[in-house]
């Protein structure tokens, strides 16, 4: 009995430095747990044993009455109990017998259409800088801080935002080390990096108070210890820093629901953070503060999409006929659209090749997600399409970005030197991924836009194609990047641009007064011609 009550009394010492270490939910539902009470009987176990060890005579008696300690029976017999639960449980409330729950983890629109959906693309609101290139301009800022340097290090975040209009990474800067977050704990980190995802302009911002509950702290201004000491249930996923509109920095930390024990997982709410104050509010998903922007993590979306991919037709189907079995494509990428970010990725069928049927946007925020059925070349042939046209360089591509240029779903990307610098942009037609034209990027993305919509014909019967006779009232010429460019003005002081390669045979004979028969992409600047005809 004496040696019980102190194998208890070790257990809970023991227990709590686990409990403040680890920080589990204490939530039936989650495996972090049920994994602290079996690390709990083990300490027991472990004590009791060393206990029992040190006595011989006590075992040799008990040993000869064929008896066996009573606690440590019923921690044996717990531990196989909690570890068979756990897994009839889950096995249970599997695909296996609930295909169809699994393929309602995400509710997917498919009455869509690219072209009234998706706008034509802005230039000014495309995220041209991948995460990469970000940490190596937010670095570069961080290194011309003297004072700060040697103090603090920045974040790996860079959580991509939609920040007043504007597209941008931020990530916050944290302790470097035990003994710097001692020298600094008092008055907090007094700074975060933003990276405009657009021009690639960086910034370290400072802030009046030091932002005190950050992952790089210790003891009570850890942020997980603040969260689970202040919501010891929830069970939190990864924690996001976000800007609210007045450039106010706050943690954004989904908490998540669970059926079974650790199985198809989806987002109950989260809770917004002051990392200044440590104050923070609970919110369910319907109320989050509409300047959120990351709830549902780019990790659970995948997943979610693969259930609703594989089991729509029910396990068995998922694994033998596979019939209308679809997954999503290895990479995905982030859009900005209506003051959300939307995570992108391709859908493509479960036979491997090198095409997708489709592709999705999923608001991070509301997990409204949209199917739009557009076939066309997987993303990663499209980056080996826009890599090989420049394969001496030996430049590297991007994941793209799936943008509406002139009404047709066109990949964007750009090629990146060993440096990890932007040296060309790369855009790719995403139904015929041999349509690919790449530009410096010196002479800027519309530009580069410019030219492959000159250099590429399309079969294209859209509204935004006319076809006119115009007179020639005037003719320019320019050489850019090599290629030969003639500038038009007509009779209605109309203007127009067409690349040589055109039609090589007609257009270095146009004269004044020509009647021309063209073709052209309207513009409210100057006229893309796409074919051009003697009258």
């Amino acid at each position: 009995m004496k040696n019980t009550i102190k194998c208890l009394i070790i257990t809970l010492v023991i227990g709590f430095v686990i409990y403040y270490i680890t920080l589990p939910a204490i939530n039936i539902t989650s495996f972090g747990f049920w994994s602290f009470i079996l690390s709990l009987g083990l300490v027991y176990i472990t004590a009791y044993t060393i206990f029992w060890v040190s006595n011989p005579v006590k075992i040799i008696k008990r040993v000869q009455k064929d008896e066996f300690p009573l606690s440590l029976t019923i921690v044996l017999i717990s531990f196989f109990v909690i570890i068979g639960g756990i897994f009839l449980v889950n096995f249970i409330l599997s695909p296996v017998f609930f295909a169809k729950d699994y393929a309602k983890r995400i509710i997917v629109n498919e009455n869509t259409s690219f072209k009234d959906d998706i706008e034509e693309v802005d230039f000014n609101k495309i995220p041209l800088l991948d995460k990469a290139s970000t940490e190596k301009l937010g670095d570069r800022t961080m290194g011309q801080q003297t004072s700060w340097v040697s103090q603090f290090y920045v974040s790996e975040l860079y959580t991509q935002i939609n920040y007043n209009d504007k597209i941008v990474r931020t990530t916050p800067l944290e302790y470097d080390g035990l003994i710097k977050y001692f020298t600094n704990h008092d008055e907090g980190i007094k700074g975060y990096i933003t990276v405009n995802s657009v021009n690639g302009e960086a910034n370290l911002e400072v802030l009046d108070e030091g932002m005190k509950y950050m992952p790089s702290a210790y003891f009570g201004e850890d942020l997980y210890r603040k969260l689970r000491f202040t919501y010891p249930t929830l069970i939190f996923d990864e924690a996001n820093f976000e800007l609210d509109d007045s450039g106010k920095p706050y943690w954004i930390i989904p908490y998540v629901k669970y059926v079974g024990v650790g199985i198809r997982k989806d987002i109950a709410g989260a809770i917004i953070l002051d990392p200044v104050t440590g104050e923070s509010t609970k919110y369910k998903v319907a109320d989050i503060p509409k300047w959120v922007d990351h709830v549902y993590s780019a990790d659970l979306i995948i997943e979610s999409l693969n259930d609703w991919g594989s089991y729509q037709n029910g396990f068995l189907n998922s694994i033998f006929g596979q019939k209308e079995v679809v997954e999503t494509t290895e990479g995905y990428n982030y859009l900005t659209m209506d003051d959300d970010v939307y995570l992108y990725t391709g859908i493509t069928s479960v036979v491997a090749d090198e095409s997708n049927i489709g592709f999705v946007l999923t608001n991070l925020r509301t997990k409204e997600t949209k199917y739009y059925n557009v076939p066309g070349a997987e993303e990663f042939s499209a980056m080996k399409s826009s890599e090989g046209l420049v394969q001496e360089k030996g430049y590297e591509a991007t994941f793209p970005l799936l943008i509406n240029l002139n009404n047709r779903p066109t990949y964007l990307m750009s090629l990146k030197d060993e440096a990890g610098l932007v040296k060309m942009y790369a855009f790719v037609d995403v139904e015929d991924y041999q349509k690919v034209v790449t530009t410096e990027a010196s002479l800027g993305i519309e530009e580069a836009a410019r030219r492959y919509l000159n250099e590429v014909n399309f079969d294209d019967d859209s509204s935004n194609i006319i076809t006119k006779d115009i007179i020639i009232k005037e003719i320019n010429t320019a050489i850019i990047d090599g290629n030969t460019y003639y500038y038009l003005t007509d009779s209605e002081n109309n203007r127009y641009r067409v690349s040589i390669k055109v039609n090589s045979n007609l257009i270095p004979f146009i004269k004044i007064d020509d009647t021309l028969t063209v073709r052209y992409r309207e513009s409210n600047d100057i006229m893309e011609i796409i074919e051009i005809n003697t009258k």
